[in-house]
């Protein structure tokens, strides 16, 4: 009985405490959750959210753990809406007593993992930061004492019992807008372990990361991998941190560090020394990033190279940084790659970075001597830069040769193509930002000369290798010469010379690059430069794309950094079919626009001017261009121009020359192609026809059917004029007049670019050649005025010009003729009595001749009507009979 009482007692707890297991997670989730959100937005301008809290007494039993996830932390202004800090998740473990302690007690953590945060830090232009969120406190200075006194004494208690923590695909973006700096450091992933609830202790961490730098646009690291396995002396007491066993890698260099940093009331001193553990010359190919240096381990080297530096001194409001020096030296190295055939020599390095006063402006980057050899080949530099912050100031000498095929063959860079040419270069500068930036480049100086021969360049991008005989740069304090340049593609040949005024303010200002430029060529072939994609590629891509998706063309964009001017004369211009020749004139490009001046050629067996510009300034590039024409071969001007195609689509059956002026204006498509359904404008145009040929358009060839009075190949067209006005892809054609034979034509009407039309055509046809009954009639009337009747008959053209539509009112126009003609006679017929009437009708309109009757009658109203019936029946008979 005692057994069964014990065990049902023991029963009875166990499920008590599995309750309690359940239930005490969900009865302080809320509790956690609003003392996690009140701490931290009650003491920072920014909002905290997070998805969910899970808290749970089974999973690390018999502590707790909590996990946050989705947290974020999102700024106020002035960077309102930025997100500070995201995290996927945050892991906590603690006792229990400590889930459950008031929130007026002290915490304790044994242990914490981070994952997927990501940390992005502003500084703006005036150098606020995002991460500037603490509340200020209202305090008085006598609160301020006791709250101190009070806050000492409440985190006196305060235990971080760190077993472990880890932080877990991390990222840290840093981008300061004040100093033109930005660091990326990615795949951040640390951890430790240490007990820091000790007053002294060792925290043993991993730390590996990729990290890219950024200053002024130049990219220093481009993700390089840094991995840093480290013990740390912790002095809790004193707020230091000693490096005790550590070993830094970046890429493949290593380096070693000792000292310390402490942490002060107002700031932090710094005490590190570091250097490489060897002086193998491998050591400067590890710095480089493997990507582009490669597997090192069977590198053949020379020579030695070592990095060795301190860093000292207290970083306060006064002090930006400790003082530096950094030493980098290299003595007659060498190395070679076993694959490649040739070996980099003779390699001296003297460099140092140094700081004496802490000031981050007091830096000086002072490289000596770097030179090396490849081959025959020699190449020596030396350069001092300071004042990096404030008025950046430097001084180089380049001089060498540098054979440019050698690269690949002594380096393993990975080149799409292979180059070829020889690089020469002996030059000086020495410069300061400020005189730059204000535009004073007499107090830089600058001279010496850069030439480039034999250089060849080739690609599946372009249908001809690209060779670059000779070009010649001179440099002096005030522009760049362009003294030879002389160039050939397949059958293009060019060569230019010309002048850059502000070389320097284009490379270290971001300012307009300016220049003038004079181009020759004998012949100018731009199909040498066109690629078309192989059929089968085609194929390929729309198999594997079954379904594709819309992908956004990049815009072919006029450079905004150009301010040039361009004078251009070629012999010969070819382009697909089109030849030009005798062309010339200038080209202006400033401000994302390309203007054309005084622009001639010769082509089409005529000439053609333009004037105008087009310009990619803004979301859509636009035109706006004048063209004067004379003596175009209207055959071959439609046989190649698709835009007289969409203006002018009948034109093309005139046999003869074109005179034309032309205003046009409109959008550009990506390739900087004409759009169209965009273009508007207008055009005079003067066509010199001998002839017109029915066969080359559909519409003359179905009206030519449609009328039977007029054969329109015998269309006199010379000197035919017509004015055509045009905008949002439809063309109106202001009425023109043309003649065959005595009838005039007058047309006028609109058409699409799309092909649809709506034009009239009026013929003013004689009467006499309406058909045999109305020569007839005109014949019995006996009536000379009539012999000049004309007779406007209009053919109305629809449809499309390859599939046409003709209405035409012929039988209208003969029935009113008809009327006409009989109402001429009614006044002399109604006198002579409706009986006489019947007869002088019948016999006029069936061809019976007739004495006129002179007797006189006095008409009745009967007798009017009647005549008017006949004339009526008779006309209608009239037309029965022609049916």
């Amino acid at each position: 009985m005692k057994l069964k009482k014990f065990l049902k007692v023991t029963g009875i707890v166990i499920l008590i405490f599995i309750v309690a297991l359940v239930t005490i997670p969900i009865i302080f989730k809320g509790k956690i959750e609003q003392l996690i959100k009140d701490s931290i937005n009650d003491n920072l301008n920014a909002k905290l959210e997070f998805a969910d809290t899970d808290i749970s007494l089974l999973r690390n039993f018999p502590d707790a753990s909590v996990q946050i996830t989705d947290l974020s932390l999102v700024n106020y202004a002035p960077f309102l809406g930025d997100t500070l800090v995201k995290v996927n998740s945050i892991d906590l473990k603690m006792s229990l007593s400590q889930l459950i302690a008031s929130g007026d007690e002290p915490l304790s953590l044994d242990y914490f993992a981070i994952d997927g945060a990501k940390v992005k830090v502003l500084v703006n232009e005036t150098g606020e930061a995002n991460y500037d969120i603490a509340k200020a406190s209202t305090e008085t200075e006598e609160e301020e004492t006791t709250n101190k006194e009070t806050t000492e004494e409440s985190t006196s208690g305060f235990q971080l019992n760190v077993k472990g923590y880890e932080l877990t695909n991390a990222e840290v973006v840093y981008i300061d807008k004040s100093l033109g700096m930005e660091v990326l450091v990615a795949n951040l992933n640390h951890s430790g372990s240490g007990d820091l609830s000790l007053e002294t202790s060792e925290l043993t961490t991993k730390t590996t990361a990729n990290v890219s730098f950024v200053m002024d646009s130049t990219k220093y690291l481009n993700k390089n991998s840094i991995s840093l396995d480290a013990i740390f002396g912790v002095d809790l007491a004193n707020n230091k941190y000693s490096f005790l066993d550590n070993k830094l890698l970046v890429n493949k260099l290593p380096l070693v560090f000792d000292g310390y940093v402490q942490l002060l009331d107002e700031g932090q001193m710094v005490d590190l020394t570091f250097k490489t553990p060897s002086t193998d010359f491998k050591n400067l190919l590890a710095l480089i990033p493997e990507a582009y240096s490669k597997d090192i381990e069977g590198v053949e080297t020379e020579g030695a190279f070592s990095i060795n530096g301190k860093a000292s001194g207290v970083i306060d409001e006064e002090h930006d940084m400790p003082t530096l020096s950094i030493n980098i030296v290299s003595n007659n190295a060498k190395f070679k790659y076993p694959a490649l055939p040739k070996s980099v020599e003779n390699i001296d390095i003297n460099a140092s970075i140094t700081n004496t006063t802490g000031n981050m402006n007091d830096i000086i980057v002072d490289v000596k001597n770097f030179s090396f050899k490849i081959d025959t080949d020699t190449f020596k530099a030396n350069a001092y830069m300071q004042n990096l912050m404030e008025n950046f100031t430097a001084k180089a000498n380049f001089d060498g040769t540098i054979n440019l095929a050698n690269l690949s063959k002594a380096y393993p860079v990975e080149l799409d193509i292979p180059l070829s040419g020889t690089l020469k270069a002996k030059m000086a500068t020495a410069f300061d930002m400020n005189s730059i930036e204000n535009g004073q480049y007499q107090n830089t100086t600058n001279s010496g000369s850069v030439s480039l021969s034999g250089f060849s360049y080739s690609s599946d991008a372009m249908a001809n290798p690209l060779t670059i005989n000779n070009t010649a740069l001179t440099f002096n304090n005030t522009k760049v010469s362009l003294d030879d340049f002389d160039m050939k593609s397949g059958s293009t040949d060019i060569k230019a010379a010309g002048s850059i005024s502000n070389f320097l303010g284009y490379m270290l200002n971001n300012e307009l690059l300016k220049g003038n430029f004079d181009i020759t060529s004998n012949n100018f072939n731009l199909n040498d430069f066109m690629v078309v994609e192989a059929e089968e590629e085609n194929t390929v891509v729309e198999e594997e794309n079954t379904t594709p998706t819309p992908t956004e063309e990049a815009q072919i964009k006029i450079p905004d950094f150009l301010d040039a001017t361009v004078t251009v004369k070629a012999n010969k211009v070819q382009y697909d079919q089109l030849n030009l020749t005798n062309a010339k004139g200038s080209l202006v490009i400033k401000d994302e626009t390309a203007t054309l001046k005084d622009v001639s050629t010769n082509v089409l067996g005529g000439t053609v001017t333009l004037n105008g510009n087009a310009s990619t300034k803004g979301d859509t590039s636009t035109f706006d261009m004048d063209l004067g024409i004379k003596s175009f071969t209207i055959a071959e001007a439609f046989e190649e121009l698709e835009l007289f195609k969409a203006l002018a689509p009948v034109a093309k059956a005139v046999e003869g020359t074109l005179n034309s002026s032309l205003s046009l204006k409109g959008n550009l498509d990506e390739s900087l192609s004409p759009d169209l359904t965009t273009l508007s404008g207008n055009a005079i145009a003067e066509l010199l026809g001998n002839g017109i040929n029915i066969k080359e358009s559909n519409a003359l060839s179905a009206l030519n059917s449609s009328v039977n009075f007029i054969d329109l190949s015998n269309l006199n067209v010379k000197d035919l004029k017509a004015i055509l006005k045009f905008e949002n892809g439809k063309v109106n054609v202001e009425p023109f007049q043309v003649n065959y034979k005595d009838i005039s034509i007058d047309i006028s009407g609109t058409h699409g670019f799309d092909q649809t039309m709506n034009y009239n055509a009026t013929f003013n046809v004689p009467a006499k050649y309406l058909g045999s009954d109305v020569s007839k009639l005109l014949s019995k009337l006996n009536d000379s005025s009539m012999d000049n009747t004309i007779v406007p008959v209009t053919a109305n053209i629809t449809g499309t010009f390859t599939s046409p539509k003709i209405n035409t009112d012929v039988k209208q126009a003969v029935t009113d003729l008809t009327t006409q003609l009989i109402a001429k006679q009614k006044d002399k017929l109604i006198n002579t009595g409706t009986e006489k009437a019947q007869t002088v009708i019948s016999n006029l309109i069936s061809g019976n001749k007739s004495e006129t009757d002179t007797t006189e009658t006095t008409p009745t109203k009967t007798t009017k009507e009647e005549v008017k019936n006949v004339v009526k029946d008779k006309i209608n008979n009239l037309f029965k009979k022609k049916k």
